[in-house]
């Protein structure tokens, strides 16, 4: 709803009056809603954003656009964009029944025209776009993106906004490598295994990480780092001589969270991951 305001001027004889002022209000016809699936996001996700726009009007809307920005913010004399559209993932429903997909365009801005609202009905336009690397990763940040929609007949465009925030997390991957790799009977050789973390959140004690394994060739004897620190069994590990079976103790794994730095120039944001490793070296 918007208030209008109106006066009139009398001019007569070189003089001039001015009436009272009226005050009105315009009821807009059309109000829309945005909505973020998931709400929180990490590098490379995909995010779902549904744009759901009600007609109140006993006539439809037609010619309906919208523009959306894509989260775009500004960094120093630049504008970032951190979603990329995700081609063809247009979807437009007309009262529920699917119709065929509107003109896009896919910027940024995000444009999607030629749509309608029926009378007294609801248009919904789904459609999906990816994180990329201008979207900020360490705790607590957001991506807030605007539908702005406009159309035939509107006065003022009706905007929309979503945000959703960087998940909260640890992100772990593993790699395991073999030195050397060629290895005669009863010499000795060493598996490193190196853990990464791309969240933004460590890995505690209380997250209880474990690292198992089965060595076959069984290795024996075997001694064991972490991080250049020599470990010892049962404290910090178990290990079957006779199966070959090694399993960290629960807990025992941590991983500090990684760091985020935003290059001064292109402004896209860089991922050093944060790293452990884990060493195990025995005899075959």
């Amino acid at each position: 709803m918007a208030t209008f305001y109106n006066q009139a001027t009398l001019s007569y004889n070189d003089t001039t009056t001015n009436s009272n002022i009226v005050t009105g209000e315009l009821v807009e016809v059309l109000t829309a809603t945005k909505t973020a699936i998931p709400a929180n996001y990490r590098a490379g996700d995909r995010i779902t954003y549904i744009v759901s726009i009600q007609n109140s009007g006993a006539t439809a809307v037609t010619g309906v656009e919208i523009s959306d920005n894509l989260g775009e913010y500004a960094f120093g004399n630049v504008t970032l964009v951190p979603l990329s559209y995700v081609d063809g993932s247009v979807r437009y429903y007309i009262n529920g029944d699917i119709t065929a997909s509107p003109a896009v365009t896919a910027g940024p801005p995000l444009e999607i025209s030629g749509i309608t609202i029926p009378a007294n009905g609801n248009a919904l336009i789904i459609y999906q776009a990816d994180v990329n690397a201008f979207a900020p990763l360490e705790t607590a940040s957001t991506i807030t993106n605007t539908a702005s929609i406009t159309g035939a007949g509107l006065v003022n465009a009706v905007m929309a906004t979503a945000t959703v925030t960087a998940d909260d997390s640890a992100n772990l991957s593993i790699t395991k490598s073999l030195s050397p790799e060629t290895v005669t009977e009863n010499g000795e050789l060493t598996y490193t295994f190196v853990i990464q973390n791309t969240g933004n959140t460590a890995v505690t004690v209380a997250d209880n990480a474990i690292v198992t394994d089965t060595f076959d060739p069984v290795l024996n004897p075997i001694s064991v780092t972490f991080n250049g620190t020599a470990w010892t069994a049962p404290a910090n590990y178990t290990y079957d001589t006779s199966t070959g079976e090694f399993a960290t103790v629960a807990g025992q794994i941590t991983v500090p969270a990684a760091t985020y730095t935003q290059d001064s120039v292109t402004g896209a944001w860089i991922t050093q991951p944060g790293v452990s490793t884990l060493k195990i070296t025995g005899t075959v």
